[in-house]
């Protein structure tokens, strides 16, 4: 109950009474009325003690102040243990609610996934295990055979991941994808809230590697800065910066997000520029600039040869030094190829000693000394002429260049009379043209004692440019053409004139079949850069070879000093075959045949001492002839 209020009168009572009064009144009111109150009664209370007011008398209250209202309910401690009391319950209550709800749950969800889960954007939460297995299977290992766009740069690509070594791990990705939470913080919010796990890739590295080297092939190396001409004038141009595959962030990129299918940003590094910017402006205003401000002139022996400002930028470029500058590079063989036309006429170029045949015999012709420019000691100056501010007059520096064969070696050769000779005949038309310029060529070489004269090296190339024609050539056994054909025949007169000269054989190859005009088991083919014919001059004294034509007939002469006898003697013909029929359908590769037998023959050369007679070399050489095949034109 509650305490009566003062306002019926004036009169003021002991500030302890009124306590005292509102404490047992509030006891009681709890006592009669447990439900309301908030103070444990099972606690023991202590006895109450009345404290005398220390004044026996008060002072009236001013007539205008309100009667304080008396205070009333329990004390502080008993209250606040009631409250305390009545949370516990609460909480209790709340536990056991969550407890029963937690248990409830569990029992629910157990084999299932996780609640919220979701693997590469496929939702399985809540699934069961086997069936979350068997969706993600689907959706997933297709990813693995569908072409994946990349972007390198600037650049769109594309790679297929299993033939980069890709796969979905799939131990891997359960284990993280993982089992029922047993934190129930983590129970209650997967209600509210997504979990998103990565898919566990399985890599072959071998094959992985090998795709990211095949990306490379996207890098896009730096353009570094440079200076270019336009005519004469000199241009800046300024570097740009390329682009590099970062391998290893692109491996990364590709292992951890290859299963999204979406483009992937593969990343990557600038590529480095070795030229600094500044450098490009100071190489143009203190190298180019003034290179190409006038001519440069060269000075001959009675002539001069110029180079314009333009005929100047077509010389020069630029490129790294090295050091983050640009330094400046001379072509010498555009330049010489420009100045030594206008020089040519003061050059003097060197020649060999040879022979001629003066009255039936062998004279020699003087060598001539050689007086040329030394180009790259004329170019030592041609850096300094192109910083020169006025004067860009250089000199062009001539070399004596001695001959090959002096006259005095070819006088001391013992050049002097025939050693070996032969003839052969019964070509024309192209054969004979083809004939007559590879003499010209051959005509006058000298063999110095123990070279080795090899046809195809002393005549070079034999093409429609050195004024060879297409003729006749056996082809695979057959007759054909080509550029060159009847060259053989001119092999076959060299070898047998060194054969009788006495020169040691350094290899020669017969016709396949053998050809009526020339002598069986001594004659020779040549194919241009693949079978050759050559000799070596295995004597004290120096061979002349001097090489004839008419219009039907080719000579070849060896001269030199004669010191052995040589005889030829052929064997029989044995082991006949017959030919074979060829048809072919008409036009200009059949050529028609009448065919002939094959066979094998011998040849052998006895080589005697010029003075005594006595036999110094024997040597038999056996040849095998094919059958020439029957060709009709059908």
């Amino acid at each position: 109950m509650t305490s009566q209020s003062s306002t019926g009168r004036r009169g003021h009572q002991p500030a302890g009474e009124v306590g005292l009064r509102q404490l047992l009144e509030s006891a009681q009111a709890n006592k009669a009325n447990p439900a309301q109150g908030s103070v444990d009664d099972s606690a023991p209370t202590e006895p109450i003690r009345v404290i005398p007011s220390r004044r026996a008398t008060h002072r009236a209250e001013p007539a205008e102040r309100p009667a304080r209202r008396p205070i009333s309910g329990p004390p502080p401690q008993r209250l606040n243990r009631t409250v305390l009391k009545r949370a516990g319950i609460a909480v209790g209550a709340v536990l056991a609610v969550a407890g029963i709800g937690y248990a409830v749950d569990w029992a629910l969800c157990s084999g299932q996934v996780p609640r919220g889960t979701v693997v590469a954007g496929i939702e399985v939460g809540g699934l069961d295990t086997a069936a979350a297995d068997a969706k993600l299977r689907a959706e997933l290992t297709p990813r693995a055979d569908r072409e994946l766009p990349l972007r390198i740069g600037d650049v769109q690509t594309r790679l297929v991941p299993t033939a980069a070594g890709l796969a979905v791990d799939w131990d891997g990705t359960w284990a993280r994808i993982g089992t029922q939470p047993l934190n129930p913080l983590t129970r209650l919010a997967s209600f509210f809230a997504a979990r998103d796990v990565a898919v566990a890739s399985a890599v072959d590295d071998a094959a992985l590697d090998r795709q990211l080297t095949a990306l490379r092939v996207h890098d896009r190396p730096s353009v570094e800065g440079t200076i270019a001409f336009d005519k004469a004038r000199p241009v800046a141009v300024a570097p740009v910066p390329g682009r590099v595959l970062d391998v290893s962030a692109a491996r990364d990129e590709l292992i951890g997000n290859w299963i999204t299918g979406i483009t992937l940003d593969l990343p990557v590094h600038p590529a480095p520029l070795t030229v600094r910017p500044e450098a490009v402006d100071q190489a143009l205003h203190t190298v180019a600039e003034p290179a190409v401000r006038a001519p440069i002139t060269f000075a001959g022996k009675g002539a001069s040869a110029k180079l314009d400002p333009e005929q100047i930028a077509t010389v020069l470029s630029f490129v790294p030094d090295g050091q983050g500058g640009l330094g400046v590079s001379i072509d010498q063989n555009i330049a010489v190829g420009l100045l030594a036309p206008q020089l040519v006429a003061t050059e003097i170029e060197a020649k060999d000693a040879t022979f001629a045949l003066t009255g039936g015999k062998p004279t020699v012709v003087p060598a001539v000394v050689g007086d040329k420019i030394n180009w790259p000691k004329t170019f030592e100056q041609f850096t300094a002429l192109l910083s020169a501010p006025q004067e860009r007059n250089g000199q062009a520096v001539y070399e004596k260049v001695e001959p090959k064969l002096t006259t005095e070696a070819a006088q001391g050769l013992g050049v002097v009379e025939p050693m070996g000779s032969f003839t052969t005949n019964g070509f024309s038309g192209p054969s004979g043209v083809n004939i007559k310029v590879v003499a010209r060529k051959v005509n006058g070489a000298v063999v110095k004692p123990g070279d080795t004269f090899s046809l195809n090296d002393f005549t070079g190339p034999r093409g429609t440019a050195e004024g060879y024609v297409e003729s006749g050539i056996i082809d695979h056994g057959r007759p054909g053409t080509a550029v060159g054909g009847g060259i053989s025949q001119f092999a076959t007169t060299l070898y047998n004139a060194a054969y009788f000269a006495g020169m040691e054989d350094a290899g020669h190859t017969e016709h396949s079949y053998y050809i009526s005009r020339y002598p069986a088991a001594r004659e020779a083919t040549v194919f241009d850069g693949a079978i050759d014919l050559s000799f070596r001059n295995n004597t004290p004294t120096g061979v002349y070879i001097e090489a004839v034509t008419t219009d039907s007939e080719v000579t070849v002469r060896l001269w030199g000093t004669k010191t052995v006898e040589v005889e030829s003697v052929t064997g029989d013909r044995t082991k006949p075959t017959e030919p074979t029929t060829v048809k072919l359908p008409k036009g200009k590769d059949c050529i028609a045949s009448e065919g002939a037998p094959g066979f094998t023959t011998s040849d052998t050369r006895i080589i005697t001492d010029k003075r005594s007679g006595r036999e110094v070399y024997r040597h038999t050489r056996t040849v095998k002839y094919d059958p020439i095949p029957v060709v009709k034109c059908e």
